[in-house]
């Protein structure tokens, strides 16, 4: 029996046909994410809701991808992924509605993977490719971020160890390991605040805006 990918691998346009489709796939998939975004900006929770739980797989695969080019144990994934959803809600006003997401998101990724490297002290460069795949791409360290009054309410209604260390990684830029250490915790028991700090605010957040 001929498997369809030996069908893929021996026949170019079958092949093409399969890529083509894939791309499709995936363009049509970044217009429901970014569709689904812009209606939360609007304050439709539901589609807030529907974007994180949808974009997650999505940036972890990135995550884990981009740890095994870095050399970084896929287990390392996690700690960026959850960052980067702190980031993606704490920074959403940075995202150009007019431009693709997937880009922006992406870059995320990099940036917190970066950041993730520097804090272990290693020299990152950035391949040539990757400023030219986010050029024109809001960078999440650049303006449009929620602003710090903003920012400092929402962190306020969290409960006093979640505030701890959502300000521990996403302001202060330690890592799960050493939030752990200082806060006499497990990483574990860290990544477990971290994420139901993430869904708290995401709470507050379709709160603010239903």
């Amino acid at each position: 029996m001929v498997m369809a990918d030996q069908l893929d691998a021996g026949d170019p346009v079958r092949g093409a046909g399969t890529a083509r489709g894939e791309e499709a796939g995936a363009r049509a998939r970044e217009r429901e994410w970014a569709a689904w975004m812009r209606a939360a900006m609007a304050g439709d929770a539901a589609a807030y809701r529907r974007f994180l739980v949808t974009v997650t797989p999505h940036l972890r695969g990135l995550a884990r991808h981009r740890c095994r080019l870095a050399g970084v144990s896929e287990g390392d994934a996690e700690d960026v992924v959850q960052e980067v959803l702190l980031a993606i809600h704490l920074k959403r006003g940075a995202w150009d509605q007019s431009r693709p997401i997937g880009p922006w998101m992406a870059a995320i990724v990099r940036n917190k993977l970066v950041d993730t490297l520097r804090r272990r002290g290693r020299h990152v460069t950035v391949p040539i490719d990757d400023v030219i795949e986010t050029l024109g791409v809001t960078d999440d360290n650049a303006g449009g971020d929620a602003a710090p009054g903003e920012i400092d309410g929402l962190l306020s209604r969290l409960k006093a160890r979640q505030r701890e260390i959502v300000k521990s990684i996403a302001i202060n830029g330690s890592n799960v390991r050493e939030t752990a250490d200082r806060l006499a915790m497990t990483e574990g028991a860290v990544r477990v605040a971290l994420h139901r700090a993430l869904r708290r605010l995401a709470a507050l957040y379709r709160e603010e805006t239903s």
